[in-house]
């Protein structure tokens, strides 16, 4: 497929193109190293194995640095190369009878140590890593599911933004497998308006969660609210796992939506559902952390009590007070518990020293008391692992189960 879809010069004599291109990827994989300057000595050392797989007479200068040169600039061709790709995977999808109804959409970001020019990939840019110190390029792949199959894979500078990324990747996954109708399924960045819009004009399908800045306010607590007060049933999402006994996994029901908006230089209207979903292991993970900082709070603000060598004593109601506040905060439970203040007068005996009489001294200690909301504590564990995915698929042909589903399988 390679041959036929890049032309090399006449002058090209040896192992075909698409023959050194399979004998490189072999290198590779079987080094697990893409640097260049091993592959000559590689093929060099397997010249009678390589011959005899491949049915031709293998020479390592044809693997040289100079011919995977021109490999390289001509696989570069982004006309040439989306047309391959195209016919590959169309070749793998039908010689292996592979599912396509469902696409995962997701990017990423790699860094490097490397120099960073104007017109390089390695750029500076918000970094996952937490290291904008460190060139990066990002990545924007679509894979099939459940095998993970790349479907298409777009790589560009680390300063670009992601949202952009999602609509060609799109594209060129249905000119890939020659058709679309597939289900998209993809993060919180693949939820922009302008790219739902598009997906509907189109008539493709998808699925992502939607962020809080692409909701109506207070959309979610307002669902909430009314699954508390009992006017929404909540359909349960299960799964069958292969010993036949089904787990429930979620929690949630469905609404209808219609929006509009301006993209692409058009008026464009359409329908969408959303799911407002509560993962249970979300949830579960959620509340555990919860109730740990809620714990470690309480026991860090009881021991500012505690008298010791290098403790310090708090005399003054209004510093005890600013030092349990400080320390609530940094739990970010301050909703959850409530302090209560004092600063009662005590006495303690005094012996009689020399010309003082034995008595009493009296002393004023800053106390604090340290409880914990139960109330509030439950209503906050009650809205953990919540959130709303939207999807334009008919109810017929994406239940709320097979959404959870497809968000597991990834």
């Amino acid at each position: 497929m390679l041959d036929a879809h890049v032309p090399t010069h006449g002058n090209w004599q040896g192992l075909a193109f698409g023959r050194v291109a399979t004998i490189w990827l072999s290198s590779i994989l079987s080094r697990g190293d893409h640097r260049l300057v091993h592959v000559e000595p590689w093929v060099a050392q397997r010249q009678i194995i390589l011959s005899q797989v491949t049915g031709e007479v293998v020479r390592a200068h044809e693997l040289s640095d100079e011919r995977r040169a021109i490999v390289l600039r001509l696989l570069s061709d982004d006309r040439r190369w989306t047309v391959f790709a195209s016919a590959l995977n169309q070749h793998v999808v039908r010689v292996y009878d592979l599912r396509t109804a469902r696409v995962h959409v997701d990017s990423t970001s790699a860094s490097a140590h490397a120099g960073v020019s104007a017109e390089g990939l390695l750029q500076f840019g918000p970094s996952k890593d937490h290291r904008p110190d460190g060139p990066q390029v990002k990545v924007m792949q679509a894979v099939l599911d459940p095998l993970g199959m790349p479907l298409a894979t777009e790589v560009v500078a680390g300063n670009r933004a992601e949202d952009p990324l999602y609509v060609p990747c799109i594209e060129r996954v249905q000119a890939s497998v020659g058709r679309g109708g597939f289900l998209e399924v993809g993060d919180g960045k693949m939820a922009s308006r302008e790219t739902r819009a598009w997906r509907a004009n189109q008539g493709a399908s998808s699925l992502c969660p939607l962020p809080q800045g692409q909701r109506a306010a207070g959309e979610l607590a307002a669902a909430l609210e009314a699954r508390d007060r009992g006017e929404v049933a909540l359909s349960p999402g299960c799964r069958a796992p292969p010993d036949g006994a089904s787990e429930r996994i979620a929690e949630g029901d469905a609404r209808q939506a219609v929006l509009a908006c301006e993209a692409h230089g058009t008026s464009q209207a359409w329908r969408e559902r959303r799911f407002v979903v509560r993962s249970l292991r979300h949830a579960k993970a959620a509340e555990v952390s919860l109730r740990a900082r809620v714990a470690q709070a309480q026991t860090q603000v009881e021991a500012l009590h505690q008298r010791g060598r290098g403790r310090q004593r708090f005399a003054e109601r209004d510093a005890l007070r600013q030092a349990a506040t400080a320390m609530v905060q940094r739990y970010q439970v301050e909703d959850f518990v409530w302090l209560r203040d004092d600063q009662p007068c005590t006495s303690r005996p005094v012996r009689a020293y020399r010309h003082r009489e034995a008595g009493s001294k009296g002393e004023r200690q800053a106390t604090v008391e340290v409880r914990v909301d139960e109330e509030a504590l439950a209503r906050a564990v009650g809205r953990l692992g919540w959130r709303v995915d939207v999807t334009n698929q008919p109810s017929d042909q994406l239940s709320l189960e097979q959404a959870v589903l497809a968000y597991r399988s990834a």
